[in-house]
């Protein structure tokens, strides 16, 4: 059996929490659960240096747990190139990669992901009035990228399916990673509030969700959303989401004052035997 937790958008500095505080009684929660793997799904900071700062003290606190990590769209905001997403080799960065679990046949897939705007299907707009709709509201806006996002979300498409293929070959149940909505049923259609009916463009893409169910993909870690999800499954697919969220006076999504109190609440457990 391995045992894995997963998390996502912590979003330390946006929730005013110092790391130096919180690692080592995250340290001892996931060492008292078992936990071999820890999983984080991405928006850790508004910059990714902090990001991998934070990761390599936390490996470096507990050894004897594994931490793995993908870029959200937060850590994408500063201090990291679309090229060093792509291709960087940090400890624990998992984009585009796997990790196989000894003595098992898990293999633990990661995918940044992206968008490609086909989440907004009661708004009909072209692409450029998402993009320029985007470029005017949402935080996106601050990440430099060569290319348009429908573009750079058939990259990550291609990437998942080759490696759900490469997985399906040899024989391993996978675990897939990736920061963006997985899957259309979580995403929340409105007919009177518009902002977010747009913003459901920069939520991920449908045919992220069809690759899934095509590989019959067994578990599904993903954040992006703070809804406050419990496990659900759909079809063959259990999707875990771990995202903590805000802690703001103008946007408070907690149910206490205090990070690891809600970071233990929304860590989600998983068992795979």
């Amino acid at each position: 059996m391995v045992k894995i937790a997963a998390t996502s958008d912590n979003h330390f500095d946006l929730n005013n929490i110092d790391v130096e505080d919180i690692i080592e009684p995250q340290h001892q929660f996931l060492s008292k659960l078992g936990i071999e793997y820890y999983l984080i799904a991405g928006d850790l900071f508004n910059d990714f240096q902090l990001s991998v700062k934070y990761v390599k003290q936390l490996q470096e606190a507990m050894p004897e747990i594994k931490v793995l990590f993908i870029a959200g769209n937060h850590d994408m905001v500063k201090n990291v190139s679309y090229e060093e997403l792509e291709h960087g080799n940090w400890a624990g960065y998992l984009n585009n990669r796997y990790i196989d679990v000894p003595n098992s046949n898990v293999r633990i897939i990661g995918i940044n992901g992206w968008y490609d705007y086909s989440f907004a299907v009661n708004e009909p707009k072209t692409s450029q009035q998402f993009l320029t709709w985007k470029n005017t509201y949402w935080i996106d806006r601050l990440i430099s990228q060569p290319m348009t996002d429908e573009q750079r979300e058939e990259i990550a498409l291609n990437q998942l399916k080759l490696q759900l293929e490469s997985a399906r070959i040899a024989n391993k149940k996978v675990v897939l990673m990736t920061h963006f909505v997985p899957n259309v049923k979580f995403i929340h259609y409105s007919d009177d509030f518009r902002f977010w009916n747009m913003a459901n463009a920069m939520l991920g893409s449908v045919k992220v969700g069809k690759l899934i169910d095509q590989y019959q993909v067994p578990v599904v870690v993903f954040g992006h959303i703070h809804n406050r999800l419990q496990p659900v499954i759909y079809e063959e697919t259990t999707y875990y989401n771990g995202a903590v969220g805000y802690h703001r006076k103008r946007h408070n999504e907690w149910k206490s004052n205090d990070f690891l109190t809600e970071w233990a609440s929304q860590l989600k457990k998983i068992e795979i035997f």
